[in-house]
């Protein structure tokens, strides 16, 4: 026997306690790659999700049947945005009649495949409808405000987050607001569009959107200003949008901005981002993402199209999957930083306002909602049907001294000051056992309070 080679009893009890170290140390090696790949994203809405946020795309209700849009819309994200179609023109053609067909397959194809919507968008100086550019003054007001009570009642409870006002702010230096129709209805129609829009869905969070703002800028600087102002008064504003159509490079203050309008206590979204194609698209997609994990009130992405084929920047090649659905390096790029880590959001602390139910019996009852500010208040007014069915409505409200309605919609007023009687119009006085309507007004001085009375006819 090779004496070299011997083994005692004492080599043979190191050989084994190594070779258990060694088993162990493999399975604990094994137990950590396994938990590593377990909670690597492999998708982009999964991803995202594990980090607390949301990842989405937005998307034409014409194209969901398309087999490879629809199949790498489902698999990759998990936020829908509609293009145009909860826009002005789109949902209220004519006014006061309402549609909703483009809108309404896009949000029952995201509760089908449990994804969240971004409302986009409730206001916006471009796609109105005719009759809508026709107006002007308190008649523009009126109809905004009564366009934005329908529309996110119609979506209420299904609404992730709305777009509320979209680019009202003007381009170059000076910081303004945009001149437009909207602005010339007075410089408070963005905070009564906020304050109706709270009415009418308590739950969504509301949003303000804009392009050219991804810097620290003037006109950036111009919207965080009026975001701190409604901060401070209590405009219920939640979140900012950033829509990011990005060049071939982007503001290297970029995070800072985002973060500066999160130290306001307001959520940031990338709303709209695509980027340019070019030899820098992936890292620069990479450093979007990035930015966004690096603010913890930063909740999620949104790409604006899915393959470059579907994109309104027409010949740059700006998505994350090519115009035969293959991913990009843009992808990977993206799905790598979100894998990467970064922190977690804070939970919303943003609570629904609480209701009392009207009492039943015959008859009708009215309910009222008010959002008051400084000077002025939008009042939501909900008729319901008592045990039987009934063929009309009347509803008195007694208005405070110096108080005087500006707008109303839904129903037809008699007077302005004092006590004001409501009476249905054609389309809402019918109404079965136990169903309901909604009208609203708008007034300057100090709303409403009490219970309003209803009377059948």
């Amino acid at each position: 026997m090779d004496l070299f080679h011997r083994r005692t009893p004492e080599s043979r009890s190191r050989t084994r306690l190594l070779m258990v170290a060694g088993a162990a140390i493999a399975t604990v090696a094994a137990t950590i790659t396994a938990a590593t790949t377990a909670h690597a994203g492999t998708t982009l809405g999964s991803a995202a999700a594990e980090k607390g946020r949301y990842f989405g795309a937005a998307v034409a209700a014409n194209k969901l049947s398309d087999s490879q849009y629809a199949g790498i819309l489902d698999r990759e994200f998990n936020t829908i945005t509609p293009e145009n179609e909860m826009k002005w023109d789109a949902t209220e053609p004519s006014q006061n009649q309402f549609r909703y067909p483009g809108a309404d397959q896009i949000v029952s194809h995201a509760q089908a495949h449990g994804m969240k919507v971004r409302g986009h968008t409730l206001l916006w100086h471009s796609q109105q409808p005719g009759w809508a550019q026709n107006l002007s003054g308190s008649a523009l007001r009126s109809a905004m405000v009564n366009h934005v009570t329908q529309v996110a009642t119609h979506f209420k409870g299904k609404i992730y987050a709305w777009d509320v006002a979209n680019e009202a702010f003007a381009d170059g230096a000076s910081g303004a607001r945009r001149d437009s129709n909207l602005q010339r209805t007075g410089n408070d129609w963005i905070e009564v569009a906020f304050r109706t829009a709270r009415a009418a869905d308590p739950g969504a969070k509301l949003c303000y959107n804009d392009y050219n703002t991804d810097g620290i800028n003037a006109k950036s600087t111009g919207i965080y200003n009026m975001v701190r102002d409604f901060k401070s008064r209590g405009v219920p504003i939640d979140c900012v949008g950033f829509q990011s159509h990005l060049g071939t490079s982007m503001p290297g203050d970029y995070q800072a901005n985002l973060q500066r309008f999160a130290d306001l206590g307001v959520d940031v979204q990338i709303t709209e981002l695509d980027i340019e194609q070019g030899s820098n698209q992936a890292n620069l997609y990479g450093s979007v993402t990035k930015a966004c994990l690096a603010v913890s009130r930063c909740t999620g992405i949104t790409v604006w199209g899915i393959r470059d084929s579907d994109s309104w920047r027409t010949g740059q090649n700006p998505l994350l999957f090519d115009n035969s659905g293959n991913k990009k390096a843009a992808y990977t790029a993206v799905l790598n930083a979100l894998n990467a880590g970064g922190t977690t959001p804070p939970p919303s602390t943003t609570a629904p306002p609480s209701t009392t139910p009207p009492p039943s019996g015959s008859g009708c009852t009215a309910s009222l909602s008010l959002q008051s500010w400084a000077g002025g208040f939008v009042a939501n007014v909900r008729v319901t049907a008592g045990s039987t069915a009934i063929n009309g409505w009347t509803v008195r409200i007694t208005l405070p001294s110096g108080t005087v309605i500006t707008g109303t919609w839904n129903a037809q007023a008699s007077g302005s000051t004092g006590t004001v009687t409501f009476r249905n119009v054609d389309y809402n006085g019918q109404l079965g056992a136990g169903g309901s309507t909604d009208f609203g007004f708008q007034g300057t001085g100090v709303g409403p309070s009490g219970t309003p009375a209803c009377t059948v006819g």
